[in-house]
């Protein structure tokens, strides 16, 4: 299926590793050029020259090393490009703990990570979407906005934050303008952060990662960690022409772990 979104730009953050990587290979893959955004120069650049190889012809990579949830982070990407027609939006999660032990600045840092940055890049990008008459945004939330998990509470704050605020700012004129915003909400997929999670339950529990391993997929019905690459196709399309019609929703993608009907 041809997508319909060859020659079209994209911003996507986090991309020099893991999910955020995975969306941009399935978008250089339909011949979307992206400018890529992470904080490692080094993995940064590597990437960038991994994408280059897999991008369909013609299509440009671009990559700036900087921190997207800073002003300044910010303003060195726009300062590279301006315009955006598909925007992805991804940060790190905050650490896992116990909510008495999160002083302010804790919540702050979250708050600044996983939800007003996103805002502030939709903020900057959605009115010259709205004005060509094509743009598709999508955040990488966590399927912790679905069922919040006791120690991520800095995560299930922040980013149930976001979820509210698209419900409403992805209903507003902006959708009979052709801009879409959704959230991919990923379970257990197979990256570094999921293997620091099994690292340190196997470091609290006694058991080797292995046994830790073999315990959480059991949890998953797929019986499996999902791979990036899946992430990022669904991502790609949510990006494309044929999306159009879905808007200001919760896209879960976590091999049927989540239990609910809604």
């Amino acid at each position: 299926m041809d997508f319909g979104i060859g020659g079209k730009w994209a911003l996507v953050c986090g991309a020099s590793k893991g999910l955020g990587l995975g969306c941009a290979q399935a978008l250089v893959r339909e011949g979307v050029n992206v400018l890529i955004v992470a904080r490692g120069a080094e993995a940064l650049q590597a990437s960038a020259a991994r994408l280059r190889t897999e991008a369909v012809a013609g299509s440009t990579v671009q990559s700036v090393a900087a921190d997207i949830t800073t002003v300044a982070g910010r303003a060195a990407v726009f300062a590279s490009r301006a315009d955006f027609d598909i925007v992805v939006t991804n940060a790190g999660g905050p650490p896992p703990g116990d909510f008495r032990d999160w002083d302010r600045d804790a919540w702050i840092k979250a708050v600044d990570a996983n939800m007003l940055t996103p805002i502030e890049l939709i903020k900057a990008t959605v009115d010259a979407m709205a004005a060509r008459g094509f743009g598709r945004i999508v955040n990488i939330t966590s399927s912790a906005v679905k069922a919040p998990i006791d120690i991520l509470g800095l995560s299930n704050g922040a980013r149930s934050g976001l979820t509210g605020f698209v419900a409403g700012t992805s209903r507003s004129k902006l959708a009979a303008q052709g801009v879409t915003i959704n959230n991919l909400l990923p379970g257990a997929f197979d990256t570094d952060r999921l293997k620091a999670v099994m690292s340190g339950a196997a470091q609290k529990s006694g058991l080797n990662i292995e046994a830790v391993t073999e315990a959480r997929k059991k949890t998953i019905p797929a019986q499996r960690f999902g791979r990036p690459e899946e992430f990022g196709a669904i991502c790609a399309f949510l990006c494309s022409q044929q999306a159009g019609y879905i808007n200001g929703q919760n896209v879960l993608a976590d091999g049927g772990a989540y239990p609910g009907v809604f």
